[in-house]
């Protein structure tokens, strides 16, 4: 180990940084952020620092650096371009025992400054001793994926209750209770934003440990339209820790395989006349899940809020009893028109966007046309493709041009994706010919006319 990991408590000492560049900037950033009081000495300032100066944050001197500048600084920084600036300051600042970081030049540093994960007061930082910056920085950005936002309120959460769980248990027992206490509702509670209530939960707790580990809870959680690098960072958190995942039909193979390896896999998806599960056994599936104590994920294709039925089963869970939490998801309208070139709004062609879901009753499909079928919107029909001859002639029917374009986007967002564009005419011809199949998404609007202009995704060769 060529280098001790501290972290120094700075907080209203006196720092310096010699420089007054971009890079300067950065560095007086961070010891702003952690309380310090930073004087900045440069003949001139970049831009970079305009706010701060404004602020009053910082003390500007533009003279050049003296080995007297350094009396009194409990941390230095050089970051100039003067090879012979930044090895006076590294000099000065070693011969008056100054912790001193030199930019880019290990060689001359007492201290190197890590790349930063920081979830206040919970702070992860990752070097490589200088060796390769660029590493240590793509290594922090695979780390800020796997620790999410809301690690730093769940760490002040502990911290407040530090002493009382001190006191009221022996190690060993103390820490099988933070471990239950971090990685479960309480914990959720806290992501969720519900800091009142985990509080509440915590401090019930600490009077009967058994409630912490009682009882199971429900993720509704949404899945998006199919590539799994659109899922949130709660979503695959969750997934990583769920002890049994129910699933739906449109969650793709791909987002299923981050799910843990050893949970419990449950099917319950949907096709036209065809259901695995019944909505009401999947309802009463959760609550029995969650009531044997196992943390289960709903994991639903796009938004479950958007024609997934989340509320209904969220309506069953609140009535049981049963704690649950959403994730949302970015619905397939969103994600599929997105990955095929076509915005929903634009100031040019449509001011609104409306989410149809298409599917028919009784061979009809009973929806307010006249509504629909305004200029300046753009349409998305959900589950659309076997009704599609009847959207197309209602829609006419009712006002809009022939000529309105149209598009198909099956599969969106997967390598599989393929775009069929026409109009409200061609478009029943163009399914039946190009043997398109579900999952498929309708887009209707002059919005489709942009996607030539803006697409970006190209399936896999």
């Amino acid at each position: 180990m060529n280098y001790l990991p501290i972290f120094l408590d700075i907080r209203d000492q006196p720092c310096l940084v010699v420089g007054g560049g971009e890079v300067a900037a950065r560095k007086c950033a961070m010891l702003l952020r952690a309380g310090a009081r930073v004087t900045v000495l440069a003949p001139s300032l970049n831009a970079a620092f305009s706010a701060d100066l404004a602020a009053a944050r910082i003390v500007h001197r533009a003279t050049e650096f003296r080995d007297e500048d350094l009396a009194g600084v409990a941390l230095a920084i050089a970051a100039t371009d003067d090879d012979a600036v930044n090895r006076a300051v590294a000099a000065g600042a070693r011969a008056r025992h100054i912790p001193v970081n030199v930019v880019d030049q290990p060689a001359l540093c007492s201290f190197i400054l890590p790349s930063i994960i920081e979830r206040a007061p919970l702070i992860v930082a990752v070097s490589s001793g200088g060796a390769s910056p660029v590493l240590a920085r793509l290594l922090r950005a695979r780390l800020e994926t796997l620790i999410p936002a809301g690690y730093g309120r769940l760490a002040a959460l502990a911290g407040a209750f530090r002493d009382q769980v001190k006191a009221r248990f022996e190690p060993a027992q103390r820490r099988r209770f933070w471990e239950r206490v971090l990685q479960g509702p309480i914990a959720e509670l806290v992501y969720g934003g519900r800091e009142g209530e985990a509080r509440k939960a915590l401090q019930e707790t600490l009077h009967d440990p058994r409630l912490v580990i009682s009882g199971g809870e429900v993720s509704l959680v949404g899945a998006g339209p199919g590539d799994p690098d659109l899922l949130t960072f709660r979503a695959l958190r969750l997934m990583q820790r769920a002890d049994v995942v129910v699933y739906d039909r449109l969650v793709s193979q791909p987002v299923l395989d981050l799910v843990r390896r050893d949970a419990e896999r449950i099917y319950a998806g949907k096709e036209r006349a065809k259901h695995a599960l019944p909505q009401e056994d999947i309802n009463h599936l959760l609550i029995r899940l969650a009531k044997e104590g196992k943390r289960v994920v709903r994991l639903k294709g796009g938004d479950p809020f958007i024609f997934g039925r989340g509320g209904e089963e969220l309506d069953t869970l609140a009535a049981e009893g049963v704690p649950f939490q959403v994730v949302p998801g970015i619905t397939a309208a969103s994600g599929c028109a997105a990955y095929a070139g076509i915005p929903l709004t634009h100031r040019d062609c449509a001011q609104s966007v409306v989410f149809i879901t298409g599917h028919l009753q009784d061979g009809s499909m009973n929806l307010n046309w006249p509504a629909l079928a305004q200029p300046r919107q753009t349409i998305v029909f959900y589950m659309g493709l076997i009704g599609v001859d009847i959207l197309c002639r209602e829609l006419i029917a009712h006002g809009l041009p022939a000529a309105t374009p149209a598009a198909l986007i099956q599969q969106g967002t997967m390598p599989e994706q393929r775009v069929l564009a026409g109009d409200l005419e061609t478009l029943p011809r163009i399914v039946r010919e190009g043997g398109v199949k579900a999952p498929t998404l309708i887009i209707i609007g002059e919005v489709v006319k942009l996607r030539d202009r803006l697409k970006w995704f190209e399936p896999a060769a």
